[in-house]
């Protein structure tokens, strides 16, 4: 069971936090308790409720124990007794998954990069459908996203792709998705019927806002040059793409898709932004770098952490073990929730049992 000095103590924070955005904080403090008090909020509910249930099943266990009570009502109580053990047992498996250590990021949106990798034009057929596949899955979910970035390849595939996905919590269910994604099937362009195997890396960042990071106008060098590739008659005419460097980290970040400079620095800018946050998240975390996947391997074949074969219907995520033959379901964001939601479940399971390991 759950200790009671520590739901005491989140009641307090709770109460604190909701007196302290009514006495008028304003700016950064705000947009902090804010988050905070969301995050609290649905662990308050199940604390409140795992106490009332309490509180119901002592009362049902003292009308057991009073000599005076009779048969029926006794008989009624011991019913009710049972009924509420078994529901304080599933409160108190509810609230140690609530108030497991969480990614600070988790309600974060995302930004979602994907890249083919080993297989040509064969692999950036792939990186479009996989591009498909998660624009489909968002949309299922409620979130919005947008193209923010995209690279043709001759087959009408995508070499990469970066989409930016608006949702609370959308980089809690997205993040597993991070990794080298492996495929097998036929190409289009293959006459002899051979099998082909193929694949494409997704990275997924956490989108970073103006609270998280600070970056400073002198720490970044900015270039523009003329946009490459489709375009139509805007290409080659105006220097509208931009480059924008970090120069602590040297990280470096393009964009060229729009028309207006202004507007590809933003996009930009929020890339950069996604980057740099990530990379201080996970250097802030390195003493827990062992529990975290790698978000991008090299895009060789034996690098995986998924693999769809198409002749045989089926999706493999090699992480969990589980395979699942509805892939024309999958691959179109259908039923990719199937994978997501069993990854999220055994990152919660997983997580719990070391936290019951260290009580």
């Amino acid at each position: 069971m759950i200790p009671v000095a520590k739901l005491e103590r989140l009641l307090d924070r709770f109460s604190a936090i909701e007196s302290e955005m009514a006495s008028g904080a304003s700016g950064p403090a705000f947009v902090k308790l804010s988050r905070e008090h969301a995050e609290l909020a649905p662990v308050i509910e199940t604390v409140r409720d795992y106490r009332n249930t309490q509180g119901e099943l002592e009362g049902a266990e003292a009308l057991i124990a009073d000599a005076g009570t009779d048969s029926e009502m006794r008989g009624m109580a011991e019913q009710e007794r049972a009924e509420l053990k078994e529901r304080l047992v599933k409160l108190d498996h509810a609230l140690k998954i609530q108030l497991l250590p969480r990614d600070a990021a988790d309600d974060s949106s995302a930004i979602v990069e994907i890249r083919a990798g080993t297989g040509g034009d064969e692999a950036a057929l792939f990186a479009g459908d996989l591009l498909g596949m998660y624009q489909r899955y968002c949309a299922l979910q409620g979130w919005k996203t947008q193209i923010m970035s995209l690279s043709e390849s001759d087959l009408g595939g995508y070499k990469d792709a970066t989409l930016e996905v608006e949702g609370r919590g959308a980089y809690a269910k997205l993040k597993f998705e991070s990794g080298v994604h492996r495929v097998q099937r036929v190409p289009a362009t293959e006459n002899q019927g051979r099998i082909h195997t193929s694949a494409a890396t997704v990275a997924v960042l956490p989108e970073a806002e103006d609270v998280d990071i600070d970056i400073q106008d002198k720490d970044l060098r900015i270039d523009t040059y003329r946009a490459q590739g489709a375009g139509g008659q805007h290409v080659n005419k105006t220097d509208s793409a931009v480059r924008i460097t970090h120069i602590p980290t040297n990280t470096v970040v393009a964009m060229q898709e729009e028309k207006s400079q202004h507007k590809n620095k933003a996009k930009a800018m929020m890339l950069l932004k996604a980057k740099i946050f990530d990379a201080e998240r996970k250097r802030v975390d390195a003493a827990r770098a062992s529990e975290r996947k790698s978000l991008v391997g090299s895009g060789d074949r034996s690098e995986r952490i998924r693999t769809y074969n198409f002749p045989q219907g089926r999706v493999t995520d090699h992480r969990i073990n589980l395979t699942l033959y509805n892939l024309s379901r999958i691959i179109t964001g259908d039923e990719l929730g199937d994978i997501v939601d069993a990854l999220v479940a055994q990152d919660q399971a997983d997580r719990l049992a070391e936290f019951e390991a260290e009580s």
